[in-house]
């Protein structure tokens, strides 16, 4: 009888660090799962708010759908964006449909160092 006590002891023991095991390697999986995938796409999210909260009438702007054009008017979640060679195209859209931002000054010099790079 004192063996089989002694067993169910050992027996249990067991299992409490069994379960304290399987717990550590669960909160481990779960913080690499949290560095590798939701840290990443916060910081990307946080980046885009960034640029769209520093969106200014004359930036150049490239959209979701791959066109390119200038901003000519700015509310407070949509942006009247202008396309085409004549400006004649004008449309509304939300901001986040945004994916980049050029500001006219980057692209004067962008091109000047292209100029000097061709010297």
């Amino acid at each position: 009888m004192g063996i089989l006590l002694s067993l169910s002891a050992a027996g249990e023991g067991n299992t409490t660090a069994g379960i304290i095991q399987m717990l550590v390697i669960y909160a481990a999986v779960i913080g690499v799962f949290y560095f590798l995938f939701m840290r990443p796409q916060r910081k990307e999210q946080k980046q885009k708010a960034q640029v769209l909260a520093a969106l200014a009438v004359g930036d150049s702007v490239r959209t979701t759908g791959g066109f390119i054009g200038t901003v000519i008017d700015i509310n407070d979640d949509m942006v009247i964006v202008e396309f085409g060679n004549n400006k004649n195209c004008r449309i509304p859209m939300v901001k986040e449909a945004i994916v980049e931002v050029e500001k006219p000054e980057d692209a004067v010099a962008g091109s000047e160092s292209a100029d000097s790079k061709k010297k």
